[in-house]
């Protein structure tokens, strides 16, 4: 408890710094790079996991909450960029594992290692099949941690956002009956999910609530703001805490991998958005946003504040993590991927 209470004031201490400076995303990047450094300090950081885990419900809410009779109309004409989603998965894998592989890693690292799924569900799914837990999770972290460090940048700098896009009205102006119902689908929907086994349950299963409540007419706005950014506080916390207790070794191993594999993505991401922004499917931030390879509540966030179509973004981020949950467990076994015996 010490600990985590230590690490919640490092983590407030950061946000407050970036926001006196005035730097952009304060409550995402303060307690992002206060915790990341401290772990590479050597402090003994602890995430604050179920209260984590209950901010991103608020994320699941948002996403919810902006599933409009609207949007929900504009879907068939999201099914082409929608569909190139699996062959985007299917080219990063067959890069991404010879890329490991030559590396040094064994096929089941080097395979998961790959995916561009979530964090835990790959560590997870690596684990069972005997691959190296830490190498996965110190690679897919440092993915995640680059893409939400350059996202912004991309954004301001080659798409011109502005990245004051309107995170949602002040609790004060919110109905409380609507604030109720959003705290009751985010408790629900994330209990519900997670009794059924629904992988992302803290945010697929709030959104899904939200959303049934938003197409009834009995939700009309996001989460209050304060909420909002309460959760982007402890996301950047458990970035940054993933780097407790990394070695030299694995920094130089596992992390510079991970540094090199987001170059290889960076370049197959940046094809894409090309490909959907000149077709026509998109529009240039929703496009890179759709496929940027981040995790789900990261780049949430970041169609948030780019005031991007938080539909079409998310849309494309849940196509490619069932993909990735449902296919690379299963091609595994088909492609007899095996660790070799000791």
């Amino acid at each position: 408890m010490r600990k985590q209470v230590a690490t919640l004031a490092l983590a407030l201490l950061g946000a407050g710094l970036f926001l006196l400076l005035g730097l952009p995303l304060p409550f995402l990047f303060g307690p992002m790079t206060a915790c990341l450094l401290a772990a590479l300090a050597g402090a003994p950081l602890k995430g604050l996991h179920t209260v984590s885990t209950l901010a991103r419900t608020v994320l699941g809410v948002a996403v919810g909450a902006s599933l409009t009779p609207e949007v929900v109309g504009r879907i068939p004409q999201m099914v082409g960029s929608v569909a190139l989603v699996p062959v985007y998965v299917v080219i990063i894998g067959l890069v991404g594992v010879p890329f490991f592989r030559r590396l040094g890693y064994d096929p089941v690292t080097a395979w998961y290692a790959a995916m561009p799924g979530g964090l835990q569900d790959m560590v997870a799914f690596g684990k069972e099949a005997g691959g190296d837990g830490r190498a996965l999770a110190l690679i897919h972290a440092t993915r995640v941690l680059i893409i939400v460090t350059l996202a912004p940048l991309i954004l301001t700098g080659l798409y011109g956002s502005s990245l004051t896009g309107a995170l949602g009205e002040p609790a004060r102006e919110l109905p409380v009956v609507e604030m109720t119902l959003m705290a009751a689908a985010a408790v629900i929907g994330w209990k519900g999910a997670e009794r059924i086994g629904l992988f992302g349950a803290s945010i697929l299963g709030p959104m899904i609530v939200t959303a049934v409540l938003s197409l009834a007419g009995l939700i009309h706005s996001r989460p209050p703001a304060e909420a909002i950014l309460t959760a982007q506080l402890f996301i950047g916390l458990g970035i940054g805490v993933q780097y407790v207790g990394v070695t030299f070794r694995e920094l130089r191993s596992f992390i510079l991998s991970g540094l090199a594999f987001v170059l290889v993505l960076a370049v197959l991401a940046a094809i894409f958005t090309e490909i959907v922004t000149l077709s026509g499917l998109a529009q240039p931030v929703e496009g890179f946003l759709a496929f940027a390879p981040g995790g789900q509540a990261e780049m949430t966030v970041l169609a948030l504040v780019a005031g991007a179509d938080l539909g079409f973004v998310i849309l494309h981020h849940l196509t490619r993590i069932v993909v990735v949950i449902l296919g690379a467990p299963v091609a595994a076994r088909l492609m007899g991927v095996r660790r070799p015996p000791e």
